[in-house]
């Protein structure tokens, strides 16, 4: 049974929990470009977030790549911002249509489905399978089932349940973006329930599109990353546009148009611990995050406008059993910090 404790009234709870198909319209504000998208905010007396909602004809984002809970354009802390939108042009059913601290799964059963046959995205739905071509995530594909979501929220939380009745690989997933109370603090709280008769095994990570203050990537950001001696190996664009100087990644200078900065894995295949931190050196923003799961594959990418440690864990569920994760981003600001000791 799910629950949400914290609705605080029976008008609220009429006001702010929906149970809608994902085509359904929830409330909607204008952008700043005028478009209607639906959309709520988020504040705890530290914090204010926007939290854009998962809507099939109407989101922001309708892409098929990434998880449609969660995606967050804004969130403020102490006169600072840490996201925003990172491309030119927006089109929601572009598969990097998207900001914010955003995950997406690797696919179940793409593999085994012949083409026209479906297979699925957690947090997305039920996708065709259009041909024998491998898959990849920067191609769109048909959904044909895009699952119910439940939304609750009381003003300082927001829950999302996405349940999916497919014939391999029914779910059901949620998360919860909570700010707690007083604390420059956001937490996201997943449970991932296999209701099938098979077992749920994927990857998932935080792509983290980090906009901190509107600096575009260069000189301005140091990433801290985990682990006791993190690799180098198959970098793009290392000792040009970045270099590792012990846990530190750090900008030589921005990268141009068409260019990335990218590690395949500074964790060199062993598991690591998730504690990453992002600062945004020349105004002092920053933000820790803290995961309870180790992380699998330590990645990172920036391109010229946005910079993404890239954290994946491993998620293996049996039927009728529940994973859980929780990530944790405390954020801070401090003057007159200039670099981060480099270990």
């Amino acid at each position: 049974m799910w629950h949400l404790h914290l609705i605080k009234s029976a008008a609220m709870l009429l006001a702010v929990c929906l149970a809608i198909p994902a085509s359904g319209v929830a409330q909607a504000r204008a952008n700043d470009k005028g478009q209607q998208f639906p959309q709520v905010t988020l504040s705890n007396g530290k914090i204010t977030a926007t939290v854009y909602l998962p809507d099939e004809r109407e989101g922001y984002y309708r892409g098929t790549r990434f998880d449609w809970s969660g995606v967050i354009p804004s969130l403020q802390y102490a006169g600072h911002q840490y996201y925003g939108e990172w491309f030119d042009t927006h089109k929601p059913l572009s598969h990097d249509g998207i900001v914010g601290p955003v995950e997406e799964f690797s696919p179940l059963g793409y593999e085994q489905a012949k083409a026209g046959e479906e297979f699925v995205k957690i947090g997305v739905g039920s996708l065709i399978k259009p041909d024998d071509r491998a898959y990849v995530f920067h191609r769109h594909y048909t959904l044909s089932d895009p699952g119910v979501w439940h939304i609750e929220n009381d003003g300082q939380h927001i829950a999302f349940k996405h349940v999916l009745e497919h014939d391999r690989y029914p779910y059901r997933y949620q998360k919860m973006v909570r700010l707690p109370e007083g604390e420059p603090t956001m937490v996201l709280e997943h449970t991932l329930k296999n209701t099938g008769d098979n077992v749920l095994e994927t990857r998932v990570y935080n792509h983290n599109f980090f906009v901190i203050d509107h600096e575009p990537a260069g000189p301005g950001y140091r990433v801290l990353v985990p682990g006791d001696n993190p690799s180098a190996r198959g970098a793009k664009g290392l000792a040009d546009i970045v270099v590792l100087e012990g846990n530190a990644i750090r900008f030589l200078r921005e990268p141009r148009a068409g260019e990335q900065a990218y590690f395949a894995d500074l964790g060199a295949g062993q598991a690591v611990d998730y504690d990453i931190d992002v600062r945004n050196i020349r105004s002092g923003a920053g933000a820790r995050i803290v995961g309870d799961r180790p992380i699998s594959q330590m990645v990172f990418w920036a391109s010229p406008t946005t910079v993404c440690p890239e954290p994946y864990i491993d998620v293996r569920v049996a039927p009728g059993e529940t994973f859980s994760w929780t990530i944790t981003y405390h954020y801070y600001h401090q003057d007159n910090v200039t670099d981060y000791p480099i270990n």
